[in-house]
């Protein structure tokens, strides 16, 4: 996906954001993403990743002095740089030009376009009652509904340059791989997005029509996209270079791998001023499951340590433990603020702590050190402690128990 940085959101951090903004520290970092913008070698503004990251930290820091005037200013310039938010929209909501007023091209592109609109219904009324002069009221507004659903896949053909063609029918098609998608346990990020470029493709469509239920290509490509990813996760858990950024940087948008129970991640990684959690998840009842991330092959102290003739865990467990603890003690103290402002529920939240490789003790077998923290868990109520691999392993036999063939 391709970020956008222009004018438009120069002029809304500068003149909108800033004027917002009283804390030092969120001034700070809204100026540095305005230096990253202005930090490339042509006159062109600069984009990409970072700048959402440089985004996301004054989100955050906005977060944490309390001003969440500017985190919704803000979030809107992150959907925006994202496409979420149409120029036009973006513009006329924060009256960006215009000193204030409302923009008239826009209003008078629009008045041009429902003028045109108005006029193509005129003429497909007049075509349709010419073939169809017995028609009913009912039957007339059901055709311009179909079409105006079918509108969404506008096509551009090679072959006739300056010509547009609505495929008929085409809506009801997406609609119907669309629910397909959503009733089984495969979780395409998109199902809409998906089906519309399947309904595009003649090629695919043959294929899912060829299929009893219809759904074993889009199976095989999530799943096989999944396992392209979990092998690349694993390529960084087993670095013995790798840092906790280099995971959470790995695992970002990953949410499947920690199970089925989970819905998406929240958007707001700092909720409690203090704290920034590494991953959020959103439970299938709504409650908040913190991820805490430590060091999987660099951690620098024993995962585990011998104690009365058995292994338990050693003292980095413990204080990721705590840590997470603390967390969770913090989102309860602050549940009614989070509750109101953002609209996560965290009376009910837990916590998953991944730390640690069984291979950082070659001479400890791994069950021992899986039946430890097994032990350790077994103990506590809200949290859960688990070895980067054992994380994977399960995931990996998640994989293979959706295998479609």
């Amino acid at each position: 996906m391709t970020t956008r940085s222009d004018m438009t959101l120069e002029w809304h951090l500068r003149d909108v954001v800033a004027e917002a903004v009283v804390d030092a520290t969120v001034d700070a970092a809204v100026t540095a993403v305005l230096r990253h913008m202005h930090s490339g070698r042509s006159r062109q503004r600069r984009g990409g990743r970072e700048l959402v990251r440089l985004l996301e930290e004054a989100r955050g820091a906005a977060a944490a002095a309390g001003e969440w005037q500017v985190v919704r200013l803000v979030q809107d310039a992150i959907e925006y740089a994202e496409g979420r938010i149409l120029r036009p929209d973006f513009e006329d909501r924060y009256r960006l030009f215009g000193d204030g007023q409302r923009r008239e091209s826009h209003t008078g592109f629009l008045g041009g376009t429902m003028k045109a609109m108005h006029q193509w219904l005129v003429d497909s009324g007049r075509e349709f009652l010419a073939d169809r002069p017995d028609a009913g009221v009912e039957e007339f507004l059901e055709h311009f509904r179909a079409q105006g659903e079918d509108a969404m896949f506008l096509q551009a053909p090679e072959e006739r340059p300056g010509r547009y063609v609505i495929p008929r029918g085409q809506a009801e098609t997406t609609l119907w791989l669309e629910r397909i998608i959503r009733s089984r346990r495969v979780d395409i990020e998109d199902p809409a997005a998906q089906a519309r470029r399947i309904a595009a493709s003649p090629e695919a469509l043959a294929l899912l029509a060829a299929d009893d239920q219809g759904l074993l290509l889009l199976q095989a490509a999530e799943l096989r996209r999944r396992a392209v990813r979990l092998k690349e996760l694993r390529t960084v858990v087993q670095d013995g270079a790798a840092t906790e950024a280099d995971l959470q940087r790995a695992l970002d948008g990953q949410y499947w791998i920690f199970g089925g129970r989970f819905v998406g991640e929240a958007a707001q990684r700092r909720l409690v001023p203090g704290d920034e959690l590494d991953i959020p998840l959103i439970r299938g009842d709504g409650a908040l499951h913190v991820v805490e991330l430590k060091r999987a092959m660099s951690l620098k102290s024993p995962l585990v340590k011998r104690h009365r003739n058995a292994w338990v865990p050693a003292a980095q467990v413990n204080e990721a433990f705590g840590q997470a603890i603390n967390y969770l003690t913090g989102l309860d103290e602050n549940r009614e603020r989070i509750r109101t402002e953002l609209g996560i529920e965290t009376r009910r939240a837990s916590a998953l702590v991944l730390v640690g490789h069984p291979a950082l003790h070659p001479d400890v077998p791994e069950e021992e050190i899986n039946e430890a923290l097994r032990t350790f868990n077994s103990h506590i109520a809200r949290v859960e402690v688990l070895t980067y691999k054992e994380l994977l392993d399960n995931a990996e036999r998640s994989l293979a128990g959706d295998s479609p063939v």
